[in-house]
C-alpha cells in the first residue's frame, strides 16, 4: 500500500481530474483526499455538477480537536459509485484552506498509517507555493508526483519546483514527473531531462475524455467506424488512449512503490544475534 501525492507548478496540468480518474480504476481499495489549497472543491462541483454536499477536510480539523482523526477520517470519506476509491472533499472557500495548515501534519501521519495498513490514499495537493499548500502531505509521501505539460512555459514554472521535491526528497520516498500532452510540443525524455526527474508517465492528450472527470461530462459519442458497429460509449471510453495512459500510470506508480518498499526493506539492518554464555 502507498501513500502518492500529485502536485503542480503552475500552467493548470489537470492535478485533480487526474487523480480521480486514478482513482476510478485503482484495482484495489484507495482514498483520494482533496487537498487543494485553492479553497474551491473541483470535485463538487466538476466531477458531481453541484449535485452533492458532504463534509471533508474542513470537519477533520474538528476531529483532530477531539482527538478522534483516524476515526473520522474512514467516516466522511464519500464512496464513488461503481469503484473501489473514496473521496474526503476538500474545502469549499478560500479563508477555510488558509485554516487547514494545522491539519496537514497530523493528518500525513493518519494517511500515512492508513496506507501501510489497508488501503492506497492518492492526495491531490493543487498547486505549489499557495498559501495552506499541503506540504506535509508531500514531504512524507512514498511517492511525489509533479505535473506538468509538456510547453515551454509549463517546463519552465516547474524547473525550480522540480530541483526543490528532487532534493527534499528522502531515502526510500521518490519524485517522479507525470506529463500531459507529451509531445506538445516537447517528448518526455526532453522535459525528464530539462527537469532532472524521471517520468513515471504521460497522461493522453485528449480534453473531451479528461471531461468526464473535471466536469462530470458524460463519454464522447462513438463516431466512424465503432458507431456502425455498435459500440458502446462507456466500453468505448474505457478503451480509449486517454484511459490506456491513466492505467499505465497507475501501474507504474505501483510498481515504483513496490521497488521502494524493496529497497527499504534493504536498509533495515537484521537482529544481531546475542551470543550465548557456555
Amino acid at each position: 500500500m502507498a501513500l502518492i501525492t500529485l502536485t503542480s507548478a503552475g500552467g493548470a496540468p489537470g492535478v485533480t481530474s487526474t487523480a480521480l480518474a486514478l482513482a476510478w480504476c485503482w484495482p484495489r481499495r484507495c482514498l483520494l483526499v482533496e487537498a487543494d489549497p485553492s479553497g474551491s472543491s473541483a470535485l463538487l462541483a466538476g466531477f458531481w455538477r453541484g449535485t452533492r454536499d458532504h463534509t471533508g477536510v474542513v470537519d477533520l480539523v474538528k476531529a483532530h480537536r477531539a482527538g478522534v482523526l483516524a476515526d473520522a477520517l474512514l467516516r466522511m470519506a464519500m464512496p464513488v459509485d461503481g469503484t473501489q476509491a473514496s473521496v474526503i472533499i476538500g474545502s469549499r472557500s478560500h479563508e477555510q484552506a488558509a485554516g487547514l495548515a494545522r491539519l496537514w501534519e497530523p493528518l500525513a501521519g493518519v494517511l500515512r498509517d492508513l496506507a501501510a495498513r489497508d488501503q492506497d490514499v492518492l492526495v491531490d495537493a493543487g498547486r505549489l507555493g499557495l498559501e495552506g499548500s499541503p506540504m506535509p502531505l508531500i514531504d512524507q509521501a512514498d511517492v511525489t508526483v509533479l505535473m506538468c505539460h509538456t510547453d515551454l512555459p509549463s517546463v519552465a514554472a516547474a524547473r525550480s519546483w522540480a530541483l526543490t521535491l528532487g532534493d527534499a526528497a528522502l531515502p526510500g520516498r521518490e519524485v517522479r514527473l507525470l506529463l500531459v500532452g507529451a509531445g506538445r510540443p516537447y517528448s518526455a525524455s526532453e522535459v525528464g531531462r530539462a527537469l532532472g526527474l524521471a517520468v513515471v508517465g504521460s497522461i493522453e492528450w485528449d480534453p473531451d475524455r479528461a471531461a468526464v472527470f473535471s466536469h462530470g461530462a458524460p463519454p464522447p459519442p462513438v463516431r466512424g467506424l465503432r458507431r456502425l458497429l455498435g459500440s458502446d460509449p462507456a466500453a468505448s471510453f474505457a478503451g480509449s488512449a486517454y484511459q490506456r495512459s491513466v492505467r499505465a500510470t497507475g501501474e507504474a506508480l505501483r510498481a515504483l512503490v513496490d521497488r521502494s518498499e524493496q529497497e527499504r526493506a534493504r536498509w533495515v539492518a537484521p537482529p544481531r544475534k546475542v551470543e550465548e554464555n557456555r
